[in-house]
């Protein structure tokens, strides 16, 4: 169990040390490939023990990585306002001991996430209903971001001045971020059965709890820019007063006022 965490561990660094290139890659570019590159590795190194669950598990990791790493590459070489929004996002200078520990940090939080995937294949799996639950939810959270990500796309495209309101931005201000809840929802949810000692459900969960703080700090960066943008206009009033800005159907909407909300 403990080379494998920390070959996995190693394997993220090497993969998201493309941060070191721009800061923001650390949890973008950085954070997709390595996701990708960890369901890769599980495949490479346990394929002889691995179960149908367990490489199905790992192939969702490698699209859902591969999809989000690639989408945001290319809307940065295409589109001029991400570019902007980037950059400026990433005009501080950070020293080098504050970089080197965001990095550790993230590739710690990509061993996490991935974790219950690990914990299911070496410690093995005491059915495979949970797994097929999990696998299930990725599904629909991999889909529902793809999904979201295409419908804002061809949105901005019509329109790049109006804020998106359509398809899945009906129910709630940020579906792709809500389909990444759901994508590792459903990865804890495959390791239930698999957890032998408390330790290793306190890395899941670690994992999990970060990953969706990261959801909520990005949903809040996100109201602000839209804020500055849409403020004075009475149709993003109503749409922002009536739709949720993160978990469809739960009334949170505003998380603004949050300032803890920052990463």
């Amino acid at each position: 169990m403990g080379i494998t965490l920390l070959i996995i561990f190693s394997v993220a660094m090497v993969v998201s040390a493309i941060g070191w290139k721009k800061f923001i890659y650390f949890i973008s570019i950085g954070y997709g490939y390595s996701i990708m590159a960890i369901g890769m590795a599980m495949m490479i190194m346990h394929y002889d023990i691995m179960l149908w669950s367990d490489f199905v598990l790992s192939a969702l990791l490698m699209i859902y990585g591969f999809r989000l790493a690639t989408y945001l590459l290319v809307r940065e070489l295409k589109s001029k306002g991400y570019r902007e929004i980037l950059n400026a996002n990433t005009k501080q200078h950070y020293p080098f001991v504050k970089t080197l520990i965001i990095w550790i940090s993230c590739a710690l939080l990509y061993l996490c996430q991935t974790s219950p995937l690990i914990f299911g294949v070496v410690n093995g799996r005491e059915s495979d209903l949970w797994a097929c639950i999990g696998i299930s939810v990725m599904i629909i959270g991999i889909l529902l971001e793809a999904l979201a990500d295409r419908q804002k796309s061809n949105a901005k495209k019509q329109n790049p001045d109006r804020f998106v309101d359509k398809g899945l931005y009906r129910i709630v201000r940020c579906p792709n971020y809500f389909g990444e809840v759901l994508v590792w929802t459903g990865m804890v949810l495959s390791g239930i059965g698999s957890y032998d000692t408390w330790w290793q459900w306190v890395i899941a969960l670690l994992g999990y709890v970060g990953i969706v703080y990261i959801m909520f700090s990005g949903a809040r960066r996100l109201e602000l820019r839209q804020e500055k943008a849409y403020g004075n206009d009475p149709e993003y009033r109503m749409y922002v007063n009536n739709t949720p800005i993160l978990l469809p159907f739960v009334p949170i909407y505003s998380v603004k006022k949050y300032s803890w909300l920052k990463g």
